[in-house]
């Protein structure tokens, strides 16, 4: 095929400075038009596309939280594909500029689990986040941004349906929450 989808087909075309898009044909718009229903305005005239589909950075717990999703995984719980991973040793690990930053480049959630309280293989590292993170969640307001948005949860690694639960649910409250949108 062409040099620029190098063997991918649809699945992926390389695009203006050379990023990847994969098959989709806004280019990355991601439906966040500015009727925030997936609407795309064009000049004067909207057009309907897919509706709106939040984007959720998740942060794991590798003990627990993230071994809970591999349980949701392997017992094929379903859960909606909003969600990306990101693994850390231990929940208590997450700065809250790891948030801040997750807001800042695109996802319109962020979800915070490790192991449940007097479970955690770090001691108390899932209590240290539990006070990070409800801290950060109350100057959530001041940068303009619901703290329904961030979610903390405790999630043992035999909760495959529990973690599906609470990734559902999320993306259900992002969906009516609709896209975030910065004011830089």
């Amino acid at each position: 095929g062409d040099a620029g989808t190098r063997g991918r087909g649809d699945a992926g075309t390389r695009g203006r400075g050379d990023k990847v898009t994969r098959g989709r044909g806004d280019a990355g718009t991601r439906g966040r038009g500015d009727a925030g229903t997936g609407d795309k305005v064009t000049g004067d005239k909207v057009t309907m596309s897919e509706p709106f589909e939040p984007k959720i950075l998740g942060m794991l717990c590798s003990w627990c939280a993230y071994a809970g999703a591999d349980t949701a995984g392997v017992s094929r719980a379903q859960y909606p594909p909003n969600i990306r991973i990101v693994r850390v040793m231990c929940s208590g690990r997450i700065d809250p500029l790891f948030i801040a930053r997750a807001f800042e480049n695109g996802a319109d959630g962020v979800l915070v689990a490790g192991c449940h309280s007097g479970d955690c293989h770090y001691i108390s590292g899932n209590e240290y986040a539990k006070d990070r993170i409800t801290s950060f969640g109350n100057l959530l307001d001041f940068f303009g941004i619901d703290q329904r948005r961030l979610k903390l949860a405790w999630v043992s690694a035999s909760e495959g349906a529990r973690f599906a639960a609470v990734v559902a649910e999320m993306t259900e409250e992002l969906r009516a929450l609709g896209p975030l949108r910065l004011k830089v």
